[in-house]
């Protein structure tokens, strides 16, 4: 029987592999979510409103990560920050990307972004903008339109996008094993560390971090759907 008993079960989710593990999904996950938002939040607000030289090219190449496998995407990142100019180049200044923390939320970050940034985009679309015009003809400059118009009439999907991207986040693996390795009690997110006990055959500890991941996914299953279910976000 493949399912452990529960004494088994709790033993593992309270282990020190498996909070470790949870610890720095929780970390990795928030700090890759703020940067994404931070990225996101401008570029999503101009591809909506405004109109540029190229802009077609540009949200074609902020998508092409959507359409990469993740473990291809892992591969590019490793490429790209490993053996390449520019990965010397950080080298010389005494910082290393591959294999350390710093990777995962770069990996992670790679391939949330460009969701994000479609889900935001789609929420500035679906504000009209008759009502950032008004505002504008009442006196209001460029920074209040955006921060009292725009985005308190997007707030909903908005929040949407950044809880499935957190949710994505958490859940990430195959560019996170390309770019950070997989190293216990280093680089040990949860669905590294489910990765990992799977292979050596420690089926306690992997279904300790699938039941954990599962947990994850169905409570923000529950939280958009409570929260967000009424309106399509995408």
């Amino acid at each position: 029987m493949l399912w452990p008993d529960p004494q088994s079960l709790v033993s593992a989710l309270t282990s020190e592999e498996i909070l470790f593990s949870i610890q720095l999904s929780l970390f990795t996950a928030v700090t890759s979510t703020l940067l994404c938002a931070t990225v996101a939040l401008p570029v999503a607000y101009a591809l909506s409103r405004y109109t540029f030289p190229a802009k077609g090219f540009m949200g074609l190449v902020i998508s092409l990560p959507l359409s990469l496998p993740p473990l291809v995407a892992g591969i590019a990142l490793l490429i790209f920050f490993g053996p390449s100019f520019f990965g010397d180049l950080l080298r010389l200044i005494g910082v290393d990307i591959v294999y350390t923390t710093a990777a995962i939320i770069v990996a992670q970050f790679f391939v949330n972004v460009p969701y994000l940034i479609r889900v935001m985009r789609s929420a500035f679309d679906s504000v009209h903008p008759r009502y950032e015009h008004v505002a504008r003809t009442l006196g209001a400059s460029e920074p209040a339109v955006f921060f009292q118009v725009s985005l308190p009439m997007s707030r909903q999907a908005l929040l949407a996008g950044l809880t499935i991207t957190w949710s994505k986040a958490m859940g990430e693996f195959g560019a996170v094993l390309m770019l950070a390795g997989a190293t216990r009690m280093k680089t040990e997110t949860l669905p590294i560390a489910l990765f990992l006990n799977l292979s050596t055959g420690d089926l306690d500890f992997a279904i300790a971090s699938a039941t954990i991941l599962l947990a994850i996914s169905v409570g923000t299953l529950l939280v958009f759907e409570y929260w967000f279910g009424s309106k399509r976000m995408v």
